[in-house]
């Protein structure tokens, strides 16, 4: 048996802009990763935070905006990743997601992937 049970697990929803630093340029909007090679990690940051302004501040729903601006392919699911555990995720995403409570939105978290919000649905 894993020692791992429903409990430990985390649900959660994110929103992701890649920049020229991430490790896959294409997203589903940018299939050559043309406009990606050419965002620094700098841009990224700011259309992540203004975009996470229109959130907290109540202007946009978060699924709204990850549906429209998100580059991971879970946009389609309005950012939903759906439930996972311990060692799934890169960690600084998980541990980002550990440490939220329920409906709490992170500030601006770096992966490999590029750079994130995420909010914990669960």
């Amino acid at each position: 048996m894993s020692s791992s049970s429903a409990a430990d697990k985390v649900r959660a929803s994110h929103i992701l802009i890649k920049h020229q630093g991430s490790r896959r340029k294409a997203s589903w909007k940018d299939p050559e990763g043309q406009v990606i090679s050419n965002t620094t990690r700098d841009a990224a940051v700011s259309q992540l935070e203004a975009l996470r302004e229109d959130i907290v501040s109540g202007k946009a729903k978060f699924g709204d905006v990850a549906s429209r601006y998100s580059d991971c392919s879970s946009a389609k699911r309005g950012g939903d990743l759906g439930s996972f555990g311990q060692g799934q995720m890169q960690k600084p995403f998980e541990d980002a997601t550990y440490s939220l409570k329920v409906g709490e939105i992170s500030e601006i978290v770096d992966t490999d992937s590029g750079v994130h919000i995420i909010m914990r649905t669960g």
